[in-house]
Parts: C-alpha cells; sequence; structure tokens
C-alpha cells in the first residue's frame, strides 16, 4: 500500500471559504459570530471536488491511501479570538470527516487545532487538546496539524518545546496519534507563505527540538517535519557539529527515535539527498498534491509535486527502503492508520 501522508482539501467547495470570510468580517465588525449552521455544503460537492481533484491524481500517480487535513494556509489563527480559532477548526474538521466517510478506503483524516497567538496560546492549547480527543475518539482521526507559530509569520509564541505545550503532547501520548508540524499563512509581507514560511517553520522547528529534552519527557511523542525538513538535510552536519559542541547526543539518539521527514520535495536531487542522508525508516511518502505547487515540470514532463514519479526514478533507495518510505513507516508513525485500513477492507469483505 503507498500512504500518502500529507493531503490537503485545498479543493474545498466555495461555500467554505465564503462561510470563513463571513466569520472573519462579522468579528471585525462587530465582534458578532456566525453559526456553522449557515454553512451548506451537499455531498455531492464533496464528491465532486475530491473525484475532480486528489482521487483523479491518485488513480493517475498510482497512490493508494492520502492522510488528509484541512487546507494549513487557511487555519490563519491570527484572525478573531479563540472562539473564532474554535469553531473554524471544528467546521474544518467535520468537513475532513465527512470526505473520509465518502471515501474511506482512499483517504484518513488529520485534524486542524483551534491554536491562538499571544495571551490566548496556553488556553487554546488545552482547546486544542479538547479538539483533537473529539477528533480522534468520536470522528476516527488519525493525527493533527501542529502550527508553531499561529501568529502567521511573526514569530511571537514559545518554541514547541516550552511546557506551555505539554497538555497538548499529554493528549497526543494518550490517544497515539502524531502531529505533522505545520505552519500557517504568513501575514508578514517579508515572508512569502509557501516558499519561505513553510520551510523556515520546518527548520526553525527542528532547531527548537535539538535544543531540548523534549523526547525525555514524552519518548513515545511523534512529529512529522514536512516538505523534506526545510534546510534540515542540507545543513544535517551544521546541527551535528552544533549538538556535539553543546554535548548533546547524537541526533540519531535524541531526536531520531520521535523525529521524522516527508518527501514534498519537488525535484530529484533533493530527494535523492533527503533519502541519503536521513535513514530510510525516517522518511514518510507524501506529495502535498494540489498544494503550493501545481504546475507540470518541463524538465520531466511530470507535475512538480509527483513525488512518486520522482521517487520511481532513484535507483539508490533499496527494495527495502521503498516499501518502508512508501507504506510502512506511516503505519507505524501513525498507529490509529492500521485499524483505519483494516476496519475499512472488513467492511468491503462483509459488503462482498
Amino acid at each position: 500500500m503507498i500512504i500518502d501522508c500529507h493531503g490537503h482539501f485545498t479543493t474545498a467547495p466555495p461555500a467554505l471559504g465564503q462561510w470563513r470570510e463571513r466569520q472573519i468580517k462579522a468579528f471585525d465588525d462587530s465582534g458578532a459570530r456566525v453559526s456553522p449552521d449557515e454553512l451548506h455544503i451537499g455531498d455531492d460537492e464533496i464528491t465532486a471536488a475530491i473525484e475532480q481533484g486528489q482521487l483523479k491524481l491518485q488513480l493517475e500517480r498510482g497512490t493508494d491511501l492520502t492522510v488528509f487535513s484541512p487546507g494549513a494556509g487557511k487555519m490563519a489563527h491570527h484572525y478573531g479570538d479563540e472562539q473564532t480559532s474554535l469553531v473554524w477548526s471544528q467546521v474544518s474538521n467535520d468537513l475532513i470527516a465527512r470526505v473520509c466517510g465518502l471515501f474511506p478506503d482512499r483517504f484518513a483524516a488529520v485534524c486542524q487545532l483551534p491554536q491562538s497567538p499571544g495571551d490566548a496560546l496556553a488556553s487554546s492549547i488545552r482547546r486544542s487538546a479538547a479538539e483533537l480527543e473529539r477528533c480522534v475518539e468520536e470522528l476516527g482521526f488519525v493525527g493533527c496539524l501542529l502550527n508553531p507559530d499561529p501568529s502567521d509569520g511573526y514569530w511571537q509564541a514559545p518554541p514547541l518545546t516550552d511546557r506551555i505545550y505539554y497538555p497538548l503532547y499529554e493528549k497526543m501520548v494518550e490517544l497515539a496519534v502524531p502531529a505533522m508540524i505545520h505552519v500557517a499563512m504568513s501575514r508578514n509581507p517579508a515572508i512569502q507563505g509557501t516558499c519561505a514560511h513553510y520551510l523556515n517553520g520546518d527548520t526553525a522547528a527542528f532547531m527548537q527540538l535539538c535544543q531540548s529534552d523534549l523526547f525525555t519527557d514524552f519518548p513515545t511523542l511523534r512529529l512529522i517535519l514536512p516538505h523534506g525538513g526545510g534546510a534540515v538535510p542540507y545543513h544535517w552536519g551544521r546541527y551535528r557539529g552544533m549538538m556535539q559542541d553543546q554535548g548533546r547526543p547524537p541526533l540519531e539518539e535524541s531526536l531520531l527515535r520521535n523525529v521524522f521527514f516527508d518527501t514534498c520535495v519537488y525535484h530529484k536531487r533533493g530527494l535523492e539527498l533527503l533519502t541519503d542522508i536521513i535513514p530510510a525508516e525516517n522518511v514518510l511518502f507524501a506529495s502535498e498534491m494540489i498544494g503550493a505547487v501545481r504546475s507540470v515540470d518541463p524538465e520531466t514532463g511530470h507535475r512538480f509535486d509527483d513525488t512518486k514519479a520522482l521517487l520511481d526514478s532513484i535507483d539508490s533507495i533499496s527494495d527495502a527502503d521503498r516499501q518502508a518510505i512508501y507504506g510502512g513507516n506511516a503505519l507505524k508513525v501513525f498507529p490509529r492508520l492500521a485499524s483505519h485500513v483494516r476496519n475499512h477492507h472488513k467492511q468491503e469483505e462483509v459488503a462482498q
């Protein structure tokens, strides 16, 4: 089974974005709230969006299952207040649950968290733990997205290793679900979103983990760095040397039992570097298809986000490592994913 661990509902029906615009405007204008009951999206709209988008590409590229979450850039945690973020997260997560209910053999759900910047961060983390529990226990989700910068481009939050995040980590460990560390939009005009803020976020989060003992406190916590880890593989020697200079354990001991990297790297040389530097057991196949880069690469004839075609062209990956990267590792990092797959196969057998 080929499992894409990084997908977002970037093709959601327009009604979702229109409801969000009303929510933001109402709060900004008068502090008013817009009810989720005012959002109307039919199953036929969801089906059309998926069949013409992500499912179409799955079938074309030969992948089987996508770990699916709300659009990351649209999380936009800086808008409104805590209640704004909570309701927006619940609306977004409920929509993802509907996608996975309609296409259970093709999608497994990951939730957005109702984080808020500034003084609201601590209480929003507690709300995030509660929303994670709702999504996992009631809706069958297998993981979450964790934004290291809910100020959306201004980096006003403490590092992810701060104890302010511990209530969330405790809940993640209790529920046996990982988090993908994923920033949202950038409202800082000096930092473009998908090619600067995203990659900066991955790089910054890794260094935060390097400088901490988070995994001593949470030895079973699992975190995924998307987009190939930003600058991390390219500067692996710098991180190794810095840790050595500070008298800290090697990265293989201190981080790689808990930190994983995905393959959202859109050129062959970059993927060769990633799979050469990072141990195969720490690499998860991912494409973030219909995401930041949607065009065709004239050098390959494939879309830039067709990372399966790129990985297939790399001869240095052994068969065993390729099998692990394409699906085996995801089943270990997302323990609830195996149950999702088993339960669906049982339902198919009963139906037949």
